[in-house]
């Protein structure tokens, strides 16, 4: 016979939560069912008979916080080449300018 799925039902092995929560603290035995889990979050701290499946004060020990990610941040300053220069502009000096031509059709007509 197959294996049933019962949406929301109660899940059956894994580990527990408090595993990888920076608030849990773990003492373990030299059997398998030696193990006490202590949530030290709660005031006074809590001995949990079970295993945890969801919290809502979960913090996961793996992630830095926000203090850590601030002291491995970069700081990086934007930098401008000019005042002038936005979006998509053409520089001034790729190409000839309008007094440039002017300056060439006159000294032609002068010749001429």
């Amino acid at each position: 016979m197959g294996k049933l799925n019962v949406k929301n039902g109660t899940p059956v092995g894994g580990t527990h939560l408090c595993q990888s929560c920076s608030w849990g603290q773990f003492i373990v035995g030299y059997r398998e069912s030696d193990m006490l889990a202590i949530c030290t979050n709660t005031s006074p701290n809590m001995v949990l008979p079970f295993t945890v499946y969801e919290c809502t004060s979960y913090a996961d020990k793996h992630k830095p916080d926000w203090s850590q990610m601030e002291k491995l941040a970069i700081d990086i300053q934007p930098v401008r080449v000019s005042a002038k220069t936005r979006g998509f502009s053409v520089p001034a000096a790729s190409g000839p300018t309008n007094e440039a031509v002017e300056e060439e059709g006159e000294e032609e007509a002068a010749l001429a």
